[in-house]
């Protein structure tokens, strides 16, 4: 169940004020990855996850998970979980995306490409948890 945080609005204003919505993130890749969507979703069990979802266009023309999956550690340790940190959310697990364009949350589009990573938050680190 999806319940999008009044936090949220407090990382979009963080996000607004590091300019990462209208820049590119730095990558080890070197792709061009940009923030489109981010939310807080209290799960079932009471657990709260943090969802960054990234646009990186490149995986459009073919580029594969081999080649961006250095990307989904760093996203985590040097963008969302500082992020989380300078608004004072504790949440339990970042779940990060990269798709080939914008997608709605959920939705399905076999001409999007889309990976995804997830990542236990654990003494201020990202722990990686396989799928």
């Amino acid at each position: 169940m999806r319940k999008v945080m009044a936090a949220a609005l407090m990382l979009w204003g963080l996000m607004a004020q590091a300019g990462a919505g209208a820049d590119a993130v730095q990558v080890p890749s070197g792709a061009d990855v940009r923030l489109f969507d981010l939310f807080i979703e209290e799960q079932d069990t009471g657990a709260r996850w943090a969802r960054f979802r990234f646009v990186a266009p490149a995986l459009a023309q073919g580029v594969d998970f081999a080649a961006v999956e250095g990307d989904f550690g760093h996203l985590c340790a040097m963008f969302a979980l500082p992020m989380l940190v300078d608004a004072g959310e504790a949440v339990q697990q970042i779940v990060i995306s990269l798709s080939s364009a914008e997608l709605e949350f959920g939705a399905n589009d076999p001409d999007v490409v889309q990976f995804f990573e997830a990542y236990r938050v654990e003494s201020g680190s990202c722990i990686w948890e396989a799928f």
